[in-house]
């Protein structure tokens, strides 16, 4: 059972942060979501779940379905970010979970002195539906000029995939702090061993 402060938020889009509950793709892979009360405790960290009363239990079906939406977000997001169109049956699971999010609630604001519509910011009660929120989020993400801003992590074992947002469009690494510091020290570190 992960931990809530396990879980990694460096993606810049929700579907990314949960592709990246499997660590470290590079070498051994790590599972973040090994019991069906994680991944309800993944959606309730990101906002997606309202009540985390729920995140305690569910079906081994609900982990599954979890991790088969997971790989298949992740292989058509590298997919569409290399150019390529994503395979069919990737895009009949998200399309599929998709379908279970909760509708938005239409809302009337004033906007400029006249009425106008607005979707509330919304949760799901349920797992099922906070997945379906997830993958909402990916097909928005397939289908924005930002999929080709997704990169994966330069460290040599990390993996994780992320948006990059930076000016120059050169990130390398998911977070200076968690893998370029220890990417840069390590190679000071091996520079300098050959120096001496």
């Amino acid at each position: 059972m992960a931990a809530d402060d396990d879980w990694l938020w460096y993606g810049g889009r929700v579907c990314l942060d949960f592709v990246n509950t499997l660590r470290d793709r590079w070498k051994e892979p790590r599972e973040a979501l090994r019991a069906p009360g994680d991944v309800a405790r993944w959606l309730h960290g990101a906002g997606l779940l309202v009540d985390r009363a729920r995140a305690d239990d569910g079906p081994e079906s609900a982990l599954c379905s979890a991790v088969a939406l997971r790989e298949a977000i992740d292989r058509a997001v590298l997919s569409a970010a290399g150019g390529e169109l994503p395979a069919a049956a990737d895009i009949a699971v998200l399309n599929e979970a998709s379908a279970a999010a909760p509708r938005p609630a239409l809302q009337l604001i004033l906007s400029g002195g006249r009425l106008a519509a607005s979707s509330a910011s919304h949760a799901a009660e349920e797992p099922t539906a906070g997945l379906g929120l997830v993958a909402q989020d990916a097909i928005e993400l397939l289908l924005s000029p930002e999929i080709r801003r997704v990169r994966i992590c330069g460290a040599e074992r990390c993996a994780l995939r992320f948006v990059d947002r930076s000016p120059a469009r050169n990130r390398r690494w998911c977070s200076m702090a968690r893998c370029g510091n220890r990417t840069k020290v390590r190679l000071h570190q091996a520079r300098t061993r050959v120096a001496r």
